[in-house]
């Protein structure tokens, strides 16, 4: 199996002008991730519960957006779409520096751009993994997702702790529009892909918004290695929602850190799944495909109830980039490609309406038991999933399944003269 350092996706052109779109925009994102609750804590002050509506309104968006995206994305060519989220995301966060810069910065508009970047980025999310599998070979899926989240990994050491030392050093402004300005690069790149993207299939029948969620679900239940992948990616944006409102304010107001030492501290993270994206593939050839997935998860969630932060975030990043590779590789290549928007969509919506309830859920939790308790049980609920996975036939799959299209051509040769 090709790893991070080898393998054959290296001399792959169109895949690498993707790898640099991904690699630019992901840095970037690092820093917007930061940015935009540190902007609502160093300039307005923000409260728990004002942290936790702002985490809210960034991750809501899979509901709503996945409700409708899944068979457009199915019934679109995704390459442009891709474009022109990148787009839309520049120009909606550049109006956080001119606000800024007028003396208008508000926590509303604050709100408004999450929401719309949160939206934007679920539509490219849903596009993007519905993109890759058409773009290089089911089998090199594993090493392209192992070196996407390797630039990924790459971007959580070195974008986090940029954006503390801009935030203490410069301004939130400044920090805000060079990520702007990282999604018109990565529009740039996607742009030069010479490949042309296949049409997608004859129109089918006009299908209504739940039609096409109810085939993306049909599809995630009926697979029985899909099936708790999805029951456990539904728990980590529950209780993952927790810490998305409270880390912030629990790094800085309870444990006292600066925000450059909150950057350097997210950043032993970015180690950690760097780390993972390259042993997750090293993982599957020891331990299997199931394995590597399921005991990933229960180790993500164990580490993170440590208190102490660094060491948490370097193995708990480490063991979710390592597990997360295989699942999205797994997931794109045992689904039909036809569907596989309308399968990221259902994805989306249950994630994206568990993570605005545990966003919500996490920020009263916070004000009635206080911050520190209100993470540990969202780390023993991070544990839990994977746990009952276990039962599952997943953890006695060893090697990747064999894609739709590989099992036709196996049909096709058992059944030839």
């Amino acid at each position: 199996m090709s790893g991070f350092i080898t393998g054959n996706l290296w001399r792959h052109a169109d895949f690498m002008r993707m790898w640099a779109a991904q690699a630019v925009s992901a840095f970037g994102a690092r820093i917007t991730r930061e940015g935009l609750p540190l902007a609502a804590v160093l300039t307005i002050e923000a409260s728990a519960f004002e942290l936790s509506v702002l985490a809210a309104l960034a991750m809501g968006p899979g509901l709503v957006v996945g409700l409708m995206a899944g068979g457009y994305v199915d019934r679109s060519r995704r390459r442009p779409i891709l474009i022109a989220m990148d787009i839309v995301r520049a120009a909606v966060l550049m109006t956080v520096p001119f606000a800024a810069w007028s003396g208008l910065l508000s926590m509303p508009q604050l709100y408004v751009v999450a929401a719309c970047v949160g939206a934007a980025s679920v539509l490219f999310d849903i596009a993007d993994n519905a993109y890759l599998p058409s773009l290089i070979r089911s089998e090199d899926l594993i090493e392209g997702n192992a070196k996407i989240n390797t630039t990924g990994s790459l971007a959580e050491i070195g974008g986090p702790a940029l954006s503390g030392i801009l935030f203490q050093l410069l301004t939130v402004p400044v920090a805000i529009a060079v990520n702007a300005m990282t999604y018109l690069v990565s529009a740039g790149f996607l742009a030069t892909i010479r490949k042309a993207e296949a049409p997608p299939p004859p129109a089918e029948e006009a299908a209504s918004l739940s039609d096409d969620m109810k085939l993306g679900l049909s599809a995630i239940i009926a697979d029985p290695y899909v099936r708790p992948i999805f029951v456990i990616t539904l728990a980590e944006a529950f209780f993952g929602s927790f810490l998305a409102g409270l880390y912030v304010l629990y790094a800085i107001d309870t444990l006292g850190l600066t925000p450059a030492m909150m950057g350097i501290t997210i950043a032993t993270g970015g180690l950690g799944a760097l780390a993972g994206a390259v042993l997750g593939p090293m993982l599957v050839e020891r331990l299997g495909v199931g394995r590597t997935i399921l005991l990933a998860g229960v180790g993500y969630g164990a580490w993170l109830a440590m208190a102490v932060l660094m060491v948490a975030q370097f193995v708990g990043d480490g063991l979710a980039v390592a597990g997360g590779v295989v699942a999205v590789s797994l997931r794109q290549t045992v689904l039909p490609l036809n569907i596989m928007g309308r399968v990221g969509a259902a994805f989306h919506v249950g994630t994206g309406s568990l993570a605005v309830l545990g966003a919500l859920l996490g920020g009263g939790l916070a004000m009635s038991l206080g911050i520190r308790e209100t993470l540990f049980i969202a780390a023993a609920g991070l544990v839990v999933a994977p746990l009952w996975a276990m039962l599952s036939p997943l953890w006695h799959q060893h090697d990747m399944p064999p894609s739709p299209e590989q099992n036709s051509r196996m049909e096709m040769q058992e059944t030839g003269p």
